[in-house]
């Protein structure tokens, strides 16, 4: 009896992996359901947002409004094969000597699926999320300044753990490195910035923007130690995928929404003039 033995392939070129995503379901619908969220999202702040004038609110609004333009580009990247590969795991992970069957073709291809687009989406999505919050808790531009920095460090150094193949440990030592970064920046989020929002009067909206903010991040964290590119206990790449979209379905678009209604029902609280954000203690005086 003849056995038919799948086709090995050594490398895989851009339009396999396009063709790839666009005939697997799961993993598929993750990408462009994203891609669709983010365009009705923009469409729906920018009607919200059409009569603020208020530059301080309005640049609250663009922050947010950022959020979106980037998940656009960000998952079109991965749509269409740009920002994904497929990786060999380094000995010792769960899926390490695994193999990916494209769904196009059936041709098999050594090592596992990684969106490693997610981490240049997080890096330019991320910051705006925090200069939007740090406006709204009225904090200063150092304090704005030192959460944007640690945050991009946190995607780079997470990027750094997704695409590690030369050592297993190296993977964890990066991710280390990344929770620190994570750490740093909620400890902005949970004590410092909650004093400038309750100064500046805009507590109610700031502690829940934060702690839905916080909640999420910890789930994106412990996500990935979760999926196929940490511990594998879940090897799908399609659910891995999935549970990183659904956190940003909250995260980025049920986010940017609460922070669009509440600027333009409170343009009074989140408005300072020239000062933009700073807080009275970090006001200069007059000479």
């Amino acid at each position: 009896m003849l056995q038919i033995v799948p086709t090995v392939l050594m490398q895989v070129s851009q339009q396999d992996l396009f063709k790839h995503i666009l005939n697997d379901s799961l993993l598929g619908s993750s990408i462009y359901l994203n891609i669709a969220l983010a365009g009705l999202t923009l469409l729906v702040l920018t009607y919200m947002a059409r009569d603020v004038a208020d530059p301080r609110a309005k640049l609250i609004v663009v922050s947010v409004m950022s959020v979106s333009a980037v998940s656009i580009a960000s998952y079109t990247g991965l749509a269409s094969g740009l920002t994904i590969s497929i990786i060999e795991m380094p000995e010792g992970h769960a899926l390490y000597d695994t193999a990916t069957a494209l769904t196009h073709s059936g041709e098999e291809v050594k090592g596992t699926v990684s969106l490693w687009g997610r981490y240049l989406t997080w890096a330019f999505s991320t910051p705006f999320i925090l200069l939007a919050l740090g406006l709204i808790a009225g904090s200063n531009f150092t304090k704005i300044y030192t959460a944007i920095i640690f945050d991009i460090g946190i995607m780079i150094t997470g990027l750094a753990a997704a695409l590690t193949t030369s050592s297993y440990s190296m993977r964890w030592v990066w991710y280390g490195i990344s929770v620190t970064f994570f750490l740093i920046v909620v400890y902005i989020l949970l004590f410092q910035w909650p004093e400038d929002a309750k100064e500046a009067g805009t507590e109610n909206i700031f502690n829940l923007l934060k702690l839905l903010t916080v909640v999420l991040w910890f789930g994106y964290t412990i996500w990935w130690a979760l999926g196929n590119e940490g511990l594998a206990i879940i090897e799908s790449v399609g659910l891995t995928s999935w549970g990183y979209s659904a956190f940003d379905i909250v995260a980025k678009y049920l986010f940017s929404f609460l922070v669009v209604k509440y600027v333009v029902d409170n343009v009074g609280k989140v408005s300072a003039g020239t000062d933009y954000g700073a807080t009275a203690s970090s006001k200069p005086e007059d000479d």
